[in-house]
């Protein structure tokens, strides 16, 4: 039995796939899903709840959350919603688990979701009164770093995290939207938000923008996070931060966890060829290292 490990929560369904310009067939969808499942992943974001004209790539979200929930009673299936709306969608398609995004930075809230401060946590609150048996992810975009602000101050991430906390939201996360965080910076992040809010769960979400992705996952994995996002392949981006790259590439990430010692209870080989499976069906971004390399006896 090894040490106890965070989940690793797949998120290349949807952050992922989500900027992918071409279709992606609902077929190569619902098998990436089924690899991922196979490899022992037992918590996976299908997908976004979304308008189909905001992101014609999740358009299918429906379709793919209802082959999946249900059937499979050890594992959980979350999605992300931008509004109320969304998140009754989810709902009515047997999601338990929702991720409601809003960032830190204002001026990036504006850009990438057209609300105010003030809005995003109004929609928050709906949310908690319509659905109070849903759990809310509150994933707090930009925690560490914003392409039009610079680094988040630590003042400014509580005074929000406050607001998410008070308006019903069951999990806090901390999300490195650019691949700007820093270790000491992510440290720092989690022992204030722990000390602030001790009986609130923290997960973490990264990006591998600067090659620090694992680190980063590290430091907040022993900082008490309940969870490391990640993506297959390391897909994804923020459309707003040219050159950021795509999430920590969980096959990155597990097999550093497997080979030291934790339970992560993913099988890394399997898992490899669900990232493989992805990229020769995909014209992405793939910021993974493993997938790149050759078959070796390690």
């Amino acid at each position: 039995m090894g040490k106890k490990c965070p989940d690793i929560y797949e998120v290349g369904p949807r952050d992922g796939f989500q900027n992918i310009k071409d279709f992606i067939p609902t077929e190569t969808k619902l098998e990436t899903v089924r690899l991922l499942l196979e490899s022992g992943v037992k918590r996976i974001q299908l997908t976004s709840f979304v308008s189909p004209k905001a992101i014609p790539q999740l358009a299918d979200a429906r379709e793919v959350t209802k082959h999946f929930v249900g059937r499979y009673s050890d594992v959980t299936f979350g999605a992300l919603v931008p509004n109320l709306y969304g998140a009754k969608a989810a709902y009515d398609c047997g999601i338990r688990e929702i991720a409601y995004v809003a960032s830190v930075s204002e001026s990036h809230n504006q850009a990438n979701i057209n609300r105010t401060h003030r809005q995003s946590i109004e929609e928050l609150i709906k949310i908690r009164e319509e659905l109070p048996d849903i759990s809310i992810i509150f994933g707090m975009a930009t925690s560490f770093g914003c392409p039009f602000e610079g680094e988040t101050p630590l003042d400014k991430l509580l005074a929000f995290m406050e607001q998410g906390v008070r308006a019903g939201a069951d999990i806090i996360e901390l999300s490195d939207t650019i691949g700007s965080a820093y270790p000491q910076q992510v440290r720092d992040a989690f022992r204030a938000a722990k000390q602030a809010f001790p009986g609130t769960p923290l997960g973490y979400h990264s990006h591998d923008t600067r090659n620090m992705g694992i680190l980063n996952s590290w430091i907040a994995l022993e900082e008490g996070t309940s969870y490391l996002q990640s993506s297959i392949g390391g897909l994804g981006g923020c459309p707003f931060a040219p050159g950021a790259s795509g999430n920590c590439a969980t096959e990155d990430l597990v097999y550093s966890l497997n080979k030291s010692g934790y339970d992560t209870g993913i099988d890394f080989e399997r898992l490899l060829t669900c990232a493989r499976y992805v990229k020769e069906r995909v014209d992405g971004c793939f910021s993974g290292h493993q997938i790149n390399l050759g078959a070796q006896k390690l």
